[in-house]
């Protein structure tokens, strides 16, 4: 199997799943960090598209709940 068909693959594995459970976020930036996540596995030697694809997800949700905490917004007190 070549390269793009196992991101292809692991991109549509971790979006539908992600979709699914009601985790997704902006596309863009959605498809932005779940291809990243890919990309730097790919890197390392990662073939599995399964393996591929959990670890975009984790990552996905690493990244969500990173800017959950951060605040875009100022906190008014008093």
């Amino acid at each position: 199997m070549s390269i793009r068909c196992t991101v292809e693959s692991a991109f549509f594995i971790a979006w539908s799943f992600l979709e699914q459970s009601g985790e997704l976020g902006p596309p863009d930036e959605s498809a932005n960090v779940i291809l990243d996540a890919i990309e730097a596995q790919l890197k390392t030697g990662e073939r599995r598209q399964l393996m591929l694809a959990n670890r975009a997800i984790d990552a996905y949700r690493a990244h969500a709940a990173k800017s959950r905490r951060s605040p875009d917004r100022e906190t008014r007190t008093g």
